[in-house]
């Protein structure tokens, strides 16, 4: 692919991540289908890591006065959820963890459990409604999902609860090929909520 190409293909996934909200897998393959005849056939897609560096310069051009609000009203909305289901190891991931969230973007929480189904019992017994599912891509996985009110948005968010075997939870937290977490716990979100100024 001609560089300009792969340019603007990771160009067009960004603004897809920031204007509609979709993950970089999503993003990338509908900014591949936009292009259409302008991309040849076997295309290597842009790493997340570049779709994210764009996604950040995005960010600071367009929504510097708005996002870093909007951030830390999904974190502060995901650190709730996360201490209410503590038992199951929840971690934070996506775009509220990377620090490029917006109030489009869904929360994404991962919870570790000896027995999958112990999670979504625990949602029936304390009178979650929640929509149960498998993600596409993401194996035996279920996804449950629910919508709760952000306060400081006002407005209704999406978060996604991925639950996967405890014995995963080694793996998932390798880090990119940069040394940064996908994804962090409790206290690693507490943390990042306690440093001002602090995008990441």
């Amino acid at each position: 692919m001609h560089p300009d190409t792969l340019a603007e293909l990771t160009g067009r996934a960004a603004r897809l991540v920031v204007e509609e909200g979709l993950d970089y897998g999503a993003a990338k393959r509908r900014a591949l289908r936009d292009l259409g005849p302008f991309v040849g056939r076997g295309v290597a897609l842009p790493s997340n890591e570049t779709v994210e560096d764009e996604v950040r310069e995005y960010l600071a051009l367009f929504c510097a006065d708005t996002q870093p609000a909007e951030l830390r009203a999904l974190r502060e909305l995901a650190a709730r959820w996360m201490a209410r289901l503590a038992a199951f190891r929840p971690h934070l991931y996506g775009a509220a963890w990377r620090g490029t969230a917006t109030r489009l973007s869904p929360v994404l929480i991962d919870l570790y459990c000896d027995d999958p189904k112990s999670a979504e019992i625990e949602f029936l017994n304390l009178g979650i409604a929640f929509d149960s599912h498998s993600e596409p891509g993401a194996g035996e996985d279920t996804v449950l999902s629910v919508l709760d009110r952000s306060p400081e948005l006002g407005e209704v968010v999406s978060i996604h609860f991925i639950v996967h075997d405890h014995d995963v939870l080694r793996g998932a937290l390798k880090p990119d090929s940069r040394g940064q977490t996908w994804r962090g716990n409790l206290a690693g979100l507490r943390q990042r909520l306690a440093t001002d100024g602090n995008p990441s």
